[in-house]
């Protein structure tokens, strides 16, 4: 498998050199059109460029990029929120959300400051992350757990850092080494470019971004293909000695329509080399009514559907004499409407998902548990271990600006299992102790019992801007 990832990335750099757009959440124009192309050659079309898919949850709604020059496209994000929790948990921690995790308090969720360099067809992102993403996302990867260096502080205020260089072959190839965002589960990493908040399960417990490398091609200006060649299912560092594979597949045939595909393929449970896990990953979306003139000015719909398992190392896809089942099915559907010029929104939705085994499910933080250390007396990730949810959620934006967005939302979730903090919070009083320092061998706190909840429900109120 990995001979032939080998033969197409080599095929795909034999050409020659221009500029493309990226689909997908950072839509920036990269390097320029040689000085020595004669003038009668025409420059292919940019990818997706012809027509304003800003509508898409996921995407940026950007017309205007203030911070661009010649060389350098700036973006200034920040994204500050505050939840209300009706169960008022007393240590004010959030359990299983990936961009919110303390309630009853004003918090920065992210501030990102960074861009893309564009010079002669070379290219580069960074965008740095602090506040609270710079604790939680690294804390949901184990892979740091395996050797030396700490590479969960090496690249804990970094969501994205990458260079590449882009060929003029079709309507553009793009190769891209380090960390970049993942497109699995439809919304983006940075909340202002999502209809919604709080992400339904799919999204919030899968990937946000990969490390390696990636080959974007796009066969015409509505088609993407794109593979990966990275350490694993969002980690830092490699979980065994495979690495995961995957690829992309983008096609957005009209300015109303948008589909997209992702496969995973990778070995991605730590000190479990036999187990490989397989995903895919669908969304389906669709604009089917846009009349700006209208105090309804636009309608569009998300579907998002994802399958997966995990087979070897005592557990199996199906169940059956290798062990138990342990998969993954998912489903989020949102509905959004847009009104008086898109200044308003009103989003509609939810989804549910079945996860046996709990291998997707995030930990919740109990006693300062991290993916690598695992939590297991309290919130058990045993080989079938049931964990079924659903949620709802209705969300209302007001964007006065292109550059801002005020959002505020409600939100219900249900699950099989105690699993959302209750009053009694999931913290041991005077802050957390004994933490277990290796996967599963869990650890209890004498006279402590985390307080979990089956059902959830909260107000999220949130500012974002972006430019």
């Amino acid at each position: 498998m990995l001979k032939s990832f080998g033969l197409v990335l080599a095929c795909l750099l034999l050409s020659s050199h221009s500029p493309a757009e990226e689909g997908g959440s950072s839509n920036t124009t990269v390097g320029k059109v040689p000085d020595q192309a004669p003038a009668t050659e025409s420059k292919a079309a940019d990818p997706f460029a012809f027509a304003d898919f800003g509508w898409l949850n996921g995407n940026s709604r950007q017309t205007t990029f203030p911070l661009d020059s010649k060389v350098f496209t700036g973006q200034f994000s920040f994204d500050s929120n505050y939840v209300y929790d009706f169960a008022h948990p007393t240590d004010h921690t959030l359990i299983g959300s990936t961009n919110s995790g303390r309630t009853g308090e004003v918090q920065v969720e992210q501030l990102g400051i960074g861009g893309d360099f564009h010079y002669e067809n070379v290219r580069g992102r960074l965008m740095t992350q602090f506040g609270m993403y710079s604790t939680m996302t690294p804390r949901n990867d184990a892979s740091p757990g395996r050797g030396q260096w700490d590479l969960g502080d090496a690249y804990r205020y970094v969501s994205e850092a990458y260079g590449g260089y882009h060929w003029d072959i079709w309507n553009g190839i793009n190769l891209d080494v380090g960390i970049f965002m993942s497109y699995i589960g439809l919304c983006s990493y940075y909340n202002f470019e999502n209809w919604i908040y709080q992400m339904s399960y799919v999204s919030a417990n899968t990937p946000w971004f990969f490390n390696g490398v990636r080959v974007q091609t796009f066969p015409n200006e509505r088609l993407k293909l794109e593979y990966w060649l990275i350490n694993g299912w969002q980690s830092y560092g490699m979980f065994n000695e495979a690495p995961g594979l995957g690829m992309q597949i983008l096609w957005r045939p009209t300015g109303d329509w948008s589909f997209v595909s992702n496969e995973y393929y990778g070995a991605d449970t730590l000190q479990q080399p036999g187990r490989q896990r397989a995903h895919t990953d669908t969304s389906l979306q669709y604009k089917y009514y846009d009349k700006p003139a209208n105090t309804l000015s636009k309608g569009a719909f998300s579907v998002t559907w994802d399958m997966g398992c995990e087979n070897g190392g005592g557990v199996t896809c199906n169940g059956g004499s290798g062990g138990p089942a342990q998969y993954f099915l998912g489903l989020m559907v949102y509905n959004r409407l847009w009104f008086e010029h898109d200044h308003h929104a009103l989003t509609v939705g939810g989804g549910a998902i079945n996860n046996p085994g709990r291998y997707l499910v995030l930990l919740p933080p109990i006693n300062g548990a991290t993916a690598f250390s695992s939590a297991s007396t309290y919130f058990t990730q045993n080989p079938g271990d049931a964990f079924r949810a659903w949620d709802s959620s209705i969300t209302y934006d007001y964007m006065p600006s292109q550059f801002l967005t005020y959002r505020f939302e409600v939100i219900h979730r249900e699950a099989n299992v105690p699993y959302f903090a209750g009053s009694g919070g999931i913290t041991p009083p005077g802050g957390n102790s004994s933490a277990p320092n290796a996967p599963g061998s869990g650890s209890t706190v004498a006279g402590f019992t985390p307080d979990l909840e089956d059902t959830e429900n909260r107000v999220n109120v949130a500012m974002m801007v972006r430019f």
